[in-house]
């Protein structure tokens, strides 16, 4: 037999085969072979496989059938107009569908479509098919005595298996010997849309901008007593009560229930009102708009200004250099003399006035007072070492240091001598064996403060009266009251450097008189309500004031009748503020036993502005460790503070009977 023949045969047996699957699928039978073969779900006619169908567009058929002969495309492609025309006058094209595989327009049987529609509306695509039918149910619903799969559970499931411990032991041995690493489940990186909020639509339909937009409904508030089941008998209604409740109107009432008592909770009914308040709660949600807040996300250290390094601002004082000790009392007041810086003058509760030399801190002089010192004030006349001293009683005096240069003490000496008192009225002058001038005061004098000339200075009183303040005329001996009404409770007073202007300080307010003209210049309002000390720039454009309520406040009389700058910066009141002559220097003492130093720059432009810079805080008159709590005699540490006239060194006089200096 030749190879033709039995290829012919072969392909007579397949024919044979298929012929008997056709003939069995027609009976509703199934061959053993037929349920494993899935060619009756394609087209026989069609035979490229699984290719896409346009690969045949450029040829005149789709296709080889069984024969290996060509399937011809039966229809060309329509254009749109065909098939509008079709869709008009055809009235099955309803049915009709396009087979990719064939490149024909199949109509579809009422059974199919049947099935079609079945399956849109997810029903069973059987015409006529009950899933609920009976079936027989093989378990029994009788519950057994005993259960034949329901056996109790083995002794081993109690116990502990000792074959895992050990391999559990095993591995974190090899755990921690570095030999296994434990598996750690890598992060997947979050995948988002980046350029989601390029254009508006596409930011309402991302999901980034949806949880960025998010507004949150705002929270109910807290239940009250009233809203228990069991409230205090004060939240229950009486008569009257409830009679008011029920006459008021809906929108006008309290609250929107009446609180009712119940001894148990189960005996709590349904609360009737429930679906209308949430109903309510809906539709306020619904038409109240809300708004939504940007929020700034800003570290709090930004905000602040850029300050400079402290140590570009040097010099100023760091470290205390030395205390000079020889007070036995409260030192209450310092001077330093205004041309050299080599002397110091210290007044003290102890009711003496010491003369120190600055360098070594020795005591050079001592004189004795009548009544505990308040204020001390050198002489801004470089030709004489004089000292106007204020005391507790009614005297203020005038004095010769007998200190420094020789030919100085003699003039001052001369000077002194040469005034011819007077026997005024109101204040007496009198000139003592001792070379000393005094003067005899109607109160106990606060503060003495000289003139920049060194002839003028004026004395306050701690009586509140008209007569507190007094101007006095060291060359003629003699002394006026600028005021005959009270002006308030002066605190303290000063000369302006370069004008005719007389700066009187009560606790709230300062007062600028023109001396000439003898008239109210202006009024300034201070940033304090108990004003302490004061304290003029040497130029006379800013005023420092320091108050009782730790509030430090730097006045520019340039800018405004206000406070240009407001410091807290200390724990108890403020007792002293002093201002360099030379140096861009501030300084202020408190009862907390610190002072502050300030760097303070007044530039010489109008139009730029001041400077503060807080550079250092001194611990001093007290123990590093020592507790701010255990304070010396009336809560007092530091009560006197006075910068040296040529160097950045600051003195401080302290409750403790010491005088500190320091440098940097």
């Amino acid at each position: 037999m030749s190879k033709r023949t039995a290829a012919l045969k072969t392909r007579a047996s397949k024919l044979e085969e298929q012929d008997k699957k056709k003939q069995n699928r027609k009976l509703g039978g199934l061959t053993e072979d037929d349920r494993f073969d899935s060619s009756d779900e394609e087209d026989l006619r069609n035979t490229i496989g699984n290719v896409p169908i346009q690969w045949y567009d450029d040829y005149e058929h789709v296709g080889y059938d069984l024969d290996g002969k060509k399937i011809l495309k039966t229809g060309a492609k329509k254009g749109e107009i065909d098939n509008f025309l079709d869709r008009m006058e055809d009235p099955d094209y309803w049915r009709k569908v396009f087979d990719r595989q064939t490149g024909e327009e199949l109509t579809l049987t009422d059974e199919q479509v049947a099935k079609l529609r079945a399956l849109a509306t997810n029903a069973y695509p059987q015409i006529g098919y009950n899933p609920y039918e009976p079936f027989l149910d093989i378990f029994s619903s009788q519950t057994e005595i005993h259960p034949i799969d329901n056996r109790p559970r083995d002794k081993r499931s109690f116990i502990p298996s000792a074959d895992e411990a050990k391999k559990v032991s095993k591995m974190v041995y090899a755990i921690k010997m570095g030999w296994t690493k434990s598996q750690q489940k890598e992060e997947k990186p979050k995948v988002y849309d980046l350029w989601a909020s390029e254009d508006f639509e596409s930011k309402s339909k991302s999901e980034l901008a949806r949880m960025r937009l998010h507004l949150p409904a705002p929270k109910l508030p807290l239940p009250h007593h009233a809203e228990s089941y069991n409230p205090p008998e004060e939240y229950l209604f009486d008569d009257t009560e409830l009679r008011k409740w029920e006459e008021t109107e809906p929108e006008m009432r309290r609250i929107e229930y009446v609180p009712k008592k119940y001894d148990a909770l189960r005996k709590v009914p349904f609360y009737d009102k429930f679906y209308n308040e949430h109903y309510d709660r809906c539709m306020d949600l619904f038409m109240a708009p809300r708004q939504r807040k940007n929020r700034l996300n800003v570290d709090p250290n930004e905000l602040l200004p850029d300050l400079p390094d402290p140590r570009d601002l040097m010099p100023f004082p760091t470290m205390l250099g030395f205390y000079m000790k020889g007070h036995t009392g409260q030192v209450r007041t310092l001077a330093v003399e205004p041309s050299y810086g080599e002397l110091l003058v210290s007044g003290s509760e102890d009711c003496t006035v010491r003369i120190w030399y600055i360098p070594t801190g020795r005591c050079l002089k001592t004189f004795k007072m009548n009544a505990p010192v308040t204020c001390v004030a050198f002489n801004p006349n470089p030709k004489y070492t004089l000292v106007a001293v204020a005391c507790e009683s009614t005297t203020v005096t005038l004095l010769n240091t007998e200190c420094g240069d020789k030919l100085k003490v003699s003039a001052t000496d001369e000077y002194l001598n040469s005034l011819k008192p007077n026997d005024a009225i109101d204040i007496k002058w009198n000139k003592r064996k001792n070379g000393r001038v005094e003067l005899e005061m109607h109160d106990k004098i606060r503060q003495v403060v000289w003139h920049r000339k060194g002839d003028y200075f004026a004395t306050v009183g701690f009586e509140f009266s008209a007569s507190s303040v007094y101007i006095h005329q060291l060359s003629i001996c003699a002394s006026q009251k600028p005021f005959t009404k009270k002006k308030g409770h002066v605190q303290a007073v000063q000369f302006h450097p370069s004008q005719a202007l007389f700066f009187v300080c009560t606790k709230e307010v300062v007062r600028v008189y023109d001396l000439v003209k003898c008239a109210l210049v202006k009024k300034l309002t201070l940033g304090t309500r108990w004003a302490s000390c004061m304290q003029i720039e040497s130029n006379g454009d800013n005023l420092f004031i320091g108050g009782l309520d730790r509030a430090f406040c730097w006045m520019d009389l340039d800018l405004s009748t206000k406070p240009w700058k407001t410091l807290k910066h200390h724990q108890s009141a403020i007792r002293s503020v002093c201002h360099h002559n030379r140096y861009p220097l501030l300084a202020t003492v408190s009862d907390d036993g610190t002072a502050v130093i300030y760097h303070a720059r007044i530039p010489k432009d109008v139009i730029a502005e001041n400077e503060i810079i807080p550079v250092k805080r001194i611990a001093a008159h007290r123990q590093p460790g020592e507790n701010l709590s255990k304070k010396t005699k009336l809560d007092l540490t530091i009560l006197a503070s006075v910068w040296h006239s040529t160097q950045p060194w600051l003195l401080t006089g302290g409750a403790d009977g010491k005088i500190g200096l320091f440098s940097y």
